[in-house]
């Protein structure tokens, strides 16, 4: 059986959502939601592997990151509010130091009103649809300039980049193979990411 994904039937803007999920906190729902296209969407916690992905990811991001001074990495406990009138919470995500410094003043408690430069998604069972399609688009139509779609089963990562406001195809890159993210002047070894 499929996992579920839950999505509210009545539209809301940002405002409202922050509200709403502000009472969830205070209720102590550790549930995961976002905001898509007005819809309230709750998927369930990942299945292994996906922690151990995200570990990897995440100790890859900040070492690229903190050792050059590059910007802010977060990971999936943070809110976007995103111009588009969306509210996300990527698996990962960096902001450069150009972004951070042009976005309004983060306020403890809220969600971050600004546009990562990358985001990385790690495909599950309840999210694959959405990180392929919908939240792929949304993040295209906001400017992210670099999208990385982390495939457990597959075991590779397919990497987007944007080029005159739309996405490239997507370059699939293999467990076996390295590639280089024009965001964090960096080379990825795709191993490294799955590595047990």
């Amino acid at each position: 059986m499929q996992d579920l994904v839950f999505e509210s039937s009545r539209w809301l803007t940002q405002e409202d959502f922050a509200a709403w999920a502000a009472e969830r906190a205070r209720r102590r729902d550790e549930n995961h939601y976002e905001l898509l296209n007005g819809r309230i969407v709750m998927t369930p916690p990942a299945g292994y592997p996906h922690g151990q992905i995200g570990s990897a990811i995440q100790f890859m991001l900040v070492s690229a990151v903190r050792s050059r001074s590059l910007g802010k990495v977060f990971d999936s406990s943070q809110g976007f509010e995103l111009p588009s009138g969306d509210t996300v919470e990527p698996d990962h995500s960096f902001v450069s130091s150009s972004r951070w410094a042009a976005a309004p003043a983060p306020e403890v408690g809220k969600f971050l009103r600004v546009v990562p430069d990358l985001v990385v998604e790690v495909l599950s069972a309840s999210t694959t649809s959405y990180d392929r399609g919908e939240k792929k688009a949304i993040y295209e139509r906001n400017g992210v300039l670099e999208y990385w779609l982390v495939d457990p089963r597959a075991r590779e990562v397919v990497v987007f980049r944007l080029e005159n406001g739309r996405f490239d195809l997507g370059t699939p890159v293999a467990e076996t193979e390295r590639f280089r993210s024009e965001v964090l002047g960096a080379e990825v070894g795709v191993g490294d990411l799955f590595a047990t």
